[in-house]
């Protein structure tokens, strides 16, 4: 056996070459399989609140770990730049059928494209479509409960490639309530004339009002764009109010409470825009601009694995055992929002519409980091987050907990309280760390000492015990051997 070059192949090490092939992860690389190996475990043994976080099922893993992800399918169904993809184009319309299936849209109506990477790629491609460079967008503020994605800014700054790339507009919660303003979003609007406008949060407990916001935008000449990256898996439930009846485009991710496998999709109205006062009807020519922003203009191939994942999330969440897992969340939130406040906890806007709740520890005089970080290191995940009337990301004063994982894992309400109460028991274990130390003591400071050998160690270790007691208890739904 030859190479072109005339050199003799090593029959030996093509022999290898194939063994290694077909070699389990577990041989071909230690390293990594030890690595997924510990991370399985954590997640098995701890509390995930991480409301953008949650648990998919095994024919999902199983598609997204498939052969599909050898195949590269730049193009259209049916116009694509390589031949045999013939399956790659069943499987794509399959997965925009079901999307529009899942969220009852009629498709003379409503398109859908299933190619983006993740929720923000799905948002800069409608940008990039619908709003042309330096054009002006406005979202809601991200220490108000906004997404990065949406445009955020500081006074030296621009953060967000949204907003180097567009001129963004923030509106905001009124202070008091928690509540999004409105009348002064309203009032901004007219002001600011946007091109598009964002009706999607990532840290808002309430229902939108979409009806007001397509107001708003009417007024202005805007689209409105409802970003539904959290919420997707209630909308598709039907147990919250949906972004389809009042938006031009609804973008999501399908990660979250949609519970598929990390992705994106874009859906965008079709057919009749408008009628003028002589009868002049204008269309939407929403899905040529779109699909041209994702490919060519952002992105190459499809992840057809991906495709294949959210297909099977879609046809899962077509069933009766996913709006009953949604109303789950719903329970299981508000069980353990309730079980916050009886303990004295602060809950901004005093409850929950959906999956999320936002805790505001200004009353208990210390930081969302500090406790972030005792929770973790007591096995509950959960993530600091701004609260209202703070302006410091680096440093914000509450924390998010949402309900989808631990409810994929069959937790319900009962147990939920239970959950509560290992919170409050990591919360006041940092305070009292934070009491052991001078006023002004740093963060680093406050870590070292949580660190130290002696009595919050000890403390640390009980409450992580129990909670990994607890968690375990709970099967974690994917794949056993991995």
């Amino acid at each position: 056996m030859h190479r072109p070059n005339g050199n003799p192949v090593n029959k030996d090490r093509w022999q290898s070459h194939q063994e290694m092939m077909v070699e389990p992860l577990e041989i071909n690389d230690s390293e990594v399989f030890s690595i997924i190996k510990k991370e399985k475990h954590k997640q098995m043994n701890g509390l995930e609140l991480i409301a953008s976080e949650n648990f998919t099922s095994r024919a999902v893993l199983e598609a997204l770990g498939s052969c599909l992800t050898n195949k590269y399918s730049k193009g259209f169904p049916g116009q694509r730049y390589y031949k045999g993809l013939e399956y790659n184009d069943e499987l794509e319309t399959l997965c925009q059928r079901r999307a529009l299936e899942v969220f009852g849209l009629d498709s003379e109506k409503w398109g859908v494209n299933v190619r983006p990477y993740s929720g923000s790629p799905a948002n800069f491609a409608v940008y990039t479509a619908v709003v042309e460079p330096h054009g002006r967008i406005m979202g809601l503020d991200l220490p108000d409960g906004g997404h990065l994605s949406h445009g955020f800014m500081t006074g030296g700054k621009k953060i967000s490639a949204t907003s180097i790339f567009f001129e963004t507009m923030p509106y905001k919660v009124n202070p008091e309530t928690g509540y999004i303003d409105y009348d002064k979003l309203q009032e901004t609007a007219r002001l600011f004339h946007p091109k598009l406008i964002i009706a999607g949060t990532t840290c808002y407990s309430r229902n939108l009002d979409y009806a007001r916001l397509k107001q708003i935008a009417q007024e202005n000449g805007a689209y409105l764009m409802g970003d539904m990256a959290h919420i997707g898996g209630l909308v598709a439930a039907g147990v919250v109010p949906s972004p389809f009846d009042h938006c031009d485009i609804v973008t999501t991710t399908t990660h979250k409470s949609l519970r598929g496998c990390r992705g994106g999709l874009i859906f965008y109205r079709k057919g009749e825009q408008s009628v003028d006062t002589n009868g002049k009807k204008t269309l939407y020519n929403l899905e040529f601009l779109i699909n041209q922003a994702v490919f060519p203009g952002l992105q190459g191939g499809p992840h057809n694995n991906a495709i294949a994942g959210v297909a099977v999330a879609l046809k899962q969440a077509l069933t009766p055992e996913f709006k009953a897992y949604q109303l789950q969340v719903l329970a299981n939130c508000k069980a353990l929002s309730s079980s916050l406040m009886d303990l004295g906890y602060t809950i901004v806007t005093g409850g929950s519409d959906n999956h999320l709740i936002l805790m505001d520890l200004r009353n208990k005089e210390m930081d969302g980091v500090r406790a972030e970080k005792v929770l973790q290191a007591c096995a509950i995940s959960c993530n600091k987050n701004t609260c209202l009337g703070v302006t410091g990301a680096l440093l914000p004063s509450g924390l998010r907990f949402g309900s989808p994982a631990l409810s994929s894992r069959g937790l319900v309400e009962e147990d939920f309280k239970k959950v509560a109460h290992f919170i409050h028991r990591g919360i006041e274990l940092t305070l009292e760390v934070q009491r052991s130390l001078h006023p002004q003591a740093s963060l680093k400071e406050f870590v070292q000492a949580l660190a130290q050998g002696g009595k919050f160690q000890q403390r640390v270790s009980e409450v992580r015990a129990e909670v990994e007691a607890f968690a375990g208890r709970f099967p974690m739904p994917g794949l056993p051997e991995l």
